[in-house]
């Protein structure tokens, strides 16, 4: 097994030593070249026992690809800046980024009641509040994860459709007040972005075209892969199903990029734009809740503790804090995908990761975390507490814990390879 702390420490070593010799702010410190985080973004491949992987880092006006491992089991071929990934839930900040335009410009309010944009015969719950747009993109509409299982066989991000989610709505009784406890929720992102499209008078996938991706020249970014892309997809080390159209979960889940184009989503996320990438306004990120004005919350800690919560991100560490982290998770149909933006030293990561037969050895998005800061030259983060070690699923027994970075549902058995 490596050591990847050791390994981190020793490339690190002369950027750190040069920062305490010359007493100088970090973004004044000597920085991790290509070949210094090509090593990191190995060391991380390792110990996270993944068949392929690629990571994009941006900062300030640079940009890195690197691709480990392979695009399939056995291809001996490596992951290029056109793969296809899936996005899993790292769709959710793509959906909030449309929220956010739509209400800078007052097609929508962020306390606007789900109930003003329902289907005419939907009746929304309540409890002594109602859900705004605000408690679906903070996870806090007191709804569940999930509406429930898929049908078997059914491809992955294609359950719940429209009809069965406004169907199963009004049957529910929120588990807690609107606003109070965080829980993170698939089926609620579902339910925004059929919002949106309700407000905006246009199909929720022609919204976010039209506002966010053609003004981004993201080309490869779509719920609608053609054969060709379909064809370059990741695969992991077991069958995931068939690569489709995904445009049923549009708001949570079912975005397929490139590394190409997640370069520019970084860019424009950090506002190291140019006059062809525009910033994404600053409220987009901030913290909307504090951990503290919640009495709980659920499925928001797979990258760490979370100090703030926003409109689909999650942010670790102080605000003032040099090493403050934006983030965002995302897991399923066979991959983890991670975004984790340091403002401080305009600098920024992407990981899409296909599961792999090795065991693991790092959760990976907390030692992703680490990546991100070395390539920012900034201190690694302490070591988070002991947690249970994350074996392949398909050597998990009955009575182990779920994988942690899921982010759907998985189905009860795997389709037929296609």
């Amino acid at each position: 097994m490596r050591r990847p702390n050791l390994v981190r420490l020793l490339l690190l070593l002369p950027f750190l030593a040069a920062r305490v010799l010359s007493g100088q702010a970090p973004a004044a410190s000597p920085l991790p070249d290509a070949v210094s985080i090509r090593a990191l973004g190995a060391d991380l491949f390792q110990q996270s026992g993944v068949t392929g992987m690629v990571l994009v880092v941006v900062r300030d006006d640079q940009t890195y690809f690197f691709g480990y491992g392979e695009t399939a089991p056995g291809s001996n071929q490596s992951p290029t800046q056109d793969s296809v990934l899936r996005l899993c839930s790292l769709t959710k900040i793509f959906t909030t980024d449309v929220l956010a335009k739509l209400a800078a410009d007052g097609t929508v309010h962020l306390d606007d009641p789900l109930q003003q944009f329902a289907p005419d015969d939907v009746t929304v719950p309540t409890r002594t509040r109602p859900i705004t747009l605000a408690n679906l993109a903070t996870h806090t509409s007191g709804l569940p994860r999930e509406l429930g299982a898929a049908p078997r066989h059914t491809p992955h991000f294609t359950f719940p459709d429209y009809r069965t989610r406004w169907q199963w709505l009004p049957r529910q009784n929120l588990r807690t007040v609107p606003g109070t406890a965080a829980v993170y929720s698939n089926i609620g992102y579902d339910l925004l972005s059929d919002a949106l499209q309700s407000a905006a008078h246009k199909p929720y996938a022609a919204l976010l075209a039209e506002r966010t991706l053609n003004p981004l020249h993201m080309w490869n970014t779509t719920f609608f892969p053609s054969d060709t892309q379909c064809g370059h997809l990741l695969i992991g080390a077991r069958d995931e199903g068939p690569c489709t159209v995904t445009e049923d979960t549009a708001g949570s889940s079912g975005l397929y990029s490139t590394a190409t184009d997640m370069a520019i989503w970084l860019k424009y996320l950090l506002g190291t734009y140019t006059p062809a990438i525009p910033a994404q306004a600053p409220d987009a990120q901030s913290v909307r809740l504090l951990p503290s004005d919640l009495i709980s919350q659920v499925g928001l800690s797979h990258a760490g503790d979370p100090t703030g919560v926003g409109l689909g991100w999650i942010h670790l560490l102080p605000l003032d804090s040099p090493s403050h982290i934006v983030e965002k998770t995302g897991g399923g149909a066979g991959f983890q995908t991670y975004i984790a933006l340091n403002h401080s030293s305009h600098t920024a990561i992407f990981v899409a990761a296909t599961d792999g037969s090795a065991e693991a050895h790092v959760n990976l998005f907390e030692a992703a975390n680490n990546v991100l800061l070395a390539a920012a030259g900034l201190p690694q983060l302490p070591p988070p507490p002991p947690r249970p070690v994350v074996r392949p699923r398909h050597k998990q027994k009955a009575a182990a814990a779920p994988r942690p970075h899921r982010h759907k549902t998985s189905r009860p058995t795997a389709p037929p390879a296609q």
